[in-house]
Order: C-alpha cells, then sequence, then structure tokens
C-alpha cells in the first residue's frame, strides 16, 4: 500500500489517522482514509456522498471513536483526490454505476490487508446510501448499517424529470455525456452558498468548517454531475426501488427539511425493510451527521447502540 496525502489540519478526527492509494479491478487509483482505536469493538465502513472526501468525515470518526469503533471512509473515483473521470476534473462523472462496486471491493481488500478489526458495519450517506445498498444486495459482510438521507431517489419537479431522463439517456450516444447537467455549475455547493441559506446544515459553524476544508485545499473541491452520471444514477436508483430490502438491520435518518434526495423513495423503502427504522430528524437537512452538536450525538448514539447490538450476532 502507497501512503496518500492526508489533510489533517482539516479533518478534525481522532489522532493517528491515515491514508492510502488503492488501485481498483479497473486500473484506477482512489484514495481510503482510516482511524484506529485501542481495542476497537469493530470497524465502520464509510460510504460518502457525492462530492465528498476523507477528510469531511473526521468528525464522525471522532464520534465513532469515542464509542469504541475504528473507521475507514473513501475518495469514490471521480472525487476527492482519487482519479478524475473527465479532463474537467469541476464535473462528478462516473461510467456506470455499478463501477463504484470496484471501489468496494478494493476498500475490503485494503480493510483486510491493515487488519482492521471486525466486525464490519456500514454508514453510508446520500450517493453512498445508494452505492451501500446496491452492495448490501451483493453480499458486502456487515453486521448492521446507518443510512443519512440515502439517495434512493432524486427530488426534481414532475416538469423536469422525463427531461432529465430524456436529455441523460442521449448524451452519451450523441457524445456529449461528460457535459456538466443542466441547471448544475462548477463550482462547490459549499462554496457558491451561504450559512443562511444553504440546504445541508443548520449549523452555521459547521458550514464554515466544510468551506475552509474547500478553502484550504481546492484539490478536493467538485461541482455538480455530468449528464451520463445522472443517466446512470437514475437508472440504478429505479432498478434499486423493486429490489427487496437486504437481511441486514438497519436504521436510517431522513430530516424533516429535506431539499436533495426523495423522502417519499425513502419512506417506501423503509416501509418493507423488516428489520429496519425509519428515523425522521425535526429540523434537520441533507446533511445530519454534520449539523449541530446535539443532533449529531443523537444520530449517533442511536446508530451505535443498533451496532453494539449486533456486534455478537
Amino acid at each position: 500500500m502507497e501512503a496518500a496525502p492526508f489533510y489533517n489540519d482539516v479533518a478534525a478526527g481522532p489522532a493517528g489517522g491515515e491514508a492510502h492509494w488503492l488501485k481498483t479491478s479497473d486500473g484506477l487509483r482512489i484514495r481510503v482514509g482510516h482511524w484506529t482505536v485501542p481495542d476497537a469493538k469493530g470497524t465502520v465502513l464509510i460510504f460518502p456522498g457525492r462530492t465528498e472526501f476523507v477528510e469531511k468525515y473526521g468528525q464522525t470518526a471522532a464520534q465513532l471513536a469515542k464509542r469504541g469503533y475504528a473507521s475507514l471512509a473513501i475518495d469514490w473515483r471521480g472525487q476527492g483526490i482519487a482519479d478524475r473521470m473527465t479532463p474537467n476534473r469541476a464535473i462528478g462523472h462516473v461510467g456506470h454505476f455499478e463501477d463504484y462496486q470496484k471501489d468496494v471491493q478494493a476498500t475490503l481488500d485494503y480493510a483486510t490487508e491493515l487488519g482492521l478489526p471486525k466486525p464490519y458495519f456500514l454508514i453510508a450517506h446520500s450517493m453512498g446510501g445508494c452505492i451501500g445498498l446496491r452492495s448490501l444486495l451483493n453480499g458486502l459482510e456487515v453486521k448492521a448499517a446507518m443510512f443519512s438521507a440515502p439517495m434512493w431517489g432524486i427530488q426534481m419537479s414532475p416538469a423536469l424529470r422525463p427531461v432529465a431522463w430524456g436529455l441523460s439517456a442521449v448524451s452519451k450516444p450523441l457524445g456529449f455525456e461528460k457535459t456538466l447537467a443542466p441547471g448544475q455549475s462548477e463550482q462547490s455547493y459549499v462554496l457558491r452558498s451561504t450559512p443562511e441559506e444553504n440546504s445541508l446544515t443548520g449549523d452555521a459553524e459547521m458550514f464554515c468548517f466544510l468551506r475552509k476544508q474547500l478553502q484550504e485545499h481546492p484539490d478536493l473541491a467538485l461541482g455538480g454531475p455530468s449528464l451520463q452520471w445522472l443517466n446512470t444514477s437514475l437508472n440504478e436508483m429505479h432498478q434499486l426501488s423493486s429490489t427487496p430490502a437486504p437481511d441486514v438491520p438497519c436504521i436510517t435518518f431522513l430530516g424533516s427539511d429535506e431539499v436533495i434526495v426523495d423522502p417519499g423513495r425513502i419512506r417506501a423503502r423503509m416501509g418493507k425493510w423488516g428489520d429496519g427504522t425509519l428515523r425522521v430528524i425535526k429540523n434537520g437537512r441533507h446533511e445530519m451527521l454534520m449539523d449541530n452538536p446535539a443532533m449529531r450525538t443523537m444520530i449517533f448514539d442511536e446508530t451505535t447502540a443498533l451496532f453494539d447490538q449486533h456486534i455478537a450476532a
């Protein structure tokens, strides 16, 4: 394993965090970071959302470490400082949504090689929730999972939805699939929004911290998605919507003020998840793991309580 840059100055994680470069089965370079704790109960696999990166989950790792869990987080292909997929690194792109599973496999191999303590658990946010659900259906060996605002559907107006499907579907045959999706910006959302107006967190201090991460390390920044990313993600979410829930205990957190992912899809999925619990968080936005301290404490307490119940299961 080759050491990779790790921006500890903006991670705010536990001591001893490290990052390494990994090669996926199709030859791409991704980055994975991990945090260990003495006598860990297990290891939490953190699947970030679109545009996110290892250091953004340093504070999550710190919360987990306080509760006895080691953790690791991924720079998915096309974001963070993993290999970007287009000449314009500001555009989020992927060839096929299932390619993210190659990143998952490389990460699992990495965890095994490092000897990170088992059992494994999963925390998956937004796009990571879509990847994580597919991973569970593929047999990802975790004892329990937590989803935060999972991307099992995207909010769109009824008028825009057929346009999004149609335009993104023809983009690849016509050769413009790496073009920025309509209405999107090449500038990262946290750099163009404000603490007062953003749809991610109600905690102004945390929003400024997220902005500082990108100001200090601009190579982590990512703008909007490509038309190909849009098309392949819409197809993946559609396929998942008709798939039975995996036999894995889970808890899913949905903010009452969610405006990015589709709450209806989340409610429908969790209504059919036999060993699953849906928690709607009052005043929660999209980034509940990065909201006010009381909200974060409650979420991590409930999440690790679930994990604790299934350590020996």
